[in-house]
């Protein structure tokens, strides 16, 4: 079978990299329609939530770094099988049970999916520019679009509780084949014994050694943003409903559109800074833009709350990118699988924990309390992330005098074929 070029198998991935996200959001607007339908409890709502992301954390603990021993396109392969099954679920879902299986096995298969993604993207990137802007840009649209599409189809698209879902299943299956086509990027460094095996499956977030510093410095990075991002995603359209009395779906969903469409934005115009230019700005970004929408919310004044959501999301994608081009140039190229599921387990536990926090407290305490306490919690992180960046800086610059010389930037060298050669003709 004749296998695509490099560059166009990067598109593919990509593609696939984001309607995974895509696939993540869509749910989000429905909650309100199944909620009314089944007439379950906000409670039971965020279950609904949670029960994603555990299952997520589960396959990124277990199955994260299993590219790097059997090869991208299987786990790639599986991830796709099991998000066609669970969209399946999802059209049949009848009750708030079938509901959370159809979830609980998106969260599977997204986890098995987003770490091989990502290592992939980096495997195929026909320019390390390229490559950054997209690691830092598909989550982004993925969500966006997911959020902003769903919530079109809740509103104007007939039988909306099935529709999102059957469109998302054919492009699944049309990725599916297409991923047939894609050459293998991993050296499939395969098992020792069934000891490996096993120790590989247990679950566990693993660093490698040389890896653990740029990672242990980018974690305020990732907490930040991602932490950012759930609150959007999770409180956003009780935020839009409620306090700006914005009850049209589609409305809604191009609200919480905006924040990761800047982000997604963002990304792509970004890219040819270094990590340490992109933290510097990505930071007091995503500060100020978490203070501007609450801002918003407290004053009760949409247009302040959209501003805050465009400086908000482009901090996100800043702040992130620079993380994540931190990692990756720390990272060998056998590693990646492994290194970038332990970054979306970071992210993801930052994403859903404090989001499932706040669907507890929210009718305890008010929602303008809620989101209150959920921006301290960011600033908080965006602080201690700029002070981490700040001091690795001044190290850095203080050791260039005494080597006598700046050490030279590292790049990520260019790998579009499966055993990471590049030909030079002279």
């Amino acid at each position: 079978m004749t296998r695509l070029h490099p560059h166009r198998a990067f598109w593919v991935v990509t593609a696939t990299f984001v309607m995974v996200l895509f696939s993540s959001a869509a749910p989000s607007p429905l909650y309100p329609v199944y909620q009314q339908l089944w007439g379950f409890s906000a409670f039971t709502l965020t279950a609904v939530f949670a029960i994603y992301v555990a299952f997520m954390l589960v396959s990124l603990l277990t199955v994260g770094s299993l590219s790097d021993h059997i090869g991208r396109r299987p786990v790639l392969a599986v991830a796709l099988v099991l998000l066609i099954v669970s969209m399946v679920l999802f059209v049949e879902a009848d009750s708030v049970g079938v509901l959370m299986a159809a979830r609980a096995l998106q969260g599977l298969a997204t986890g098995a999916a987003m770490g091989t993604l990502t290592a992939t993207v980096v495997d195929l990137q026909p320019t390390p520019r390229i490559g950054s802007a997209i690691t830092g840009a598909a989550p982004t649209i993925g969500l966006a679009g997911g959020v902003a599409v769903a919530g079109l189809f809740v509103e104007y698209a007939p039988a909306p509780r099935f529709l999102v879902y059957e469109v998302i299943l054919a492009l699944f299956a049309a990725l599916l084949i297409a991923l047939l086509l894609v050459p293998e990027t991993s050296e499939k460094i395969g098992f020792t014994s069934r000891r490996h095996l096993f120790t590989t499956l247990v679950p566990q977030a693993r660093v490698p050694a040389e890896v653990r510093g740029a990672f242990l410095a980018a974690v305020p990075a990732l907490v930040a943003t991602w932490s950012l991002g759930g609150l959007y995603l999770s409180l956003g359209s009780s935020v839009v409903a409620r306090v700006f009395g914005v009850s049209n779906h589609a409305e809604a969903g191009l609200l919480l559109f905006v924040f990761f469409a800047s982000a997604a934005v963002t990304s792509l115009f970004i890219t040819g800074r270094d990590a340490g230019t992109k933290l510097a700005f990505g930071y007091p970004a995503l500060a100020g833009g978490a203070v501007i929408s609450l801002s918003g919310v407290l004053m009760e004044a949409l247009p302040l709350y959209i501003v805050g959501s465009i400086v908000a999301g482009a901090g996100f994608a800043a702040t992130f990118l620079g993380a994540l081009d931190s990692i990756i140039a720390e990272t060998p190229a056998q590693q990646r699988g492994q290194v970038f599921s332990s970054v979306f387990v970071a992210s993801y536990l930052a994403f859903s924990l404090p989001a499932v926090v706040a669907g507890l407290v929210v009718s305890h305490i008010g929602l303008q309390e809620t989101v209150v306490g959920y921006v301290a919690y960011v600033l908080l992180l965006a602080v201690v992330g700029a002070l981490v960046t700040a001091g690795i800086r001044r190290r850095s610059a203080r050791s260039r005098p005494a080597s006598g010389a700046a050490e030279p930037e590292r790049t990520i060298p260019d790998r579009t074929t499966p055993d990471h050669s590049i030909s030079v003709r002279r």
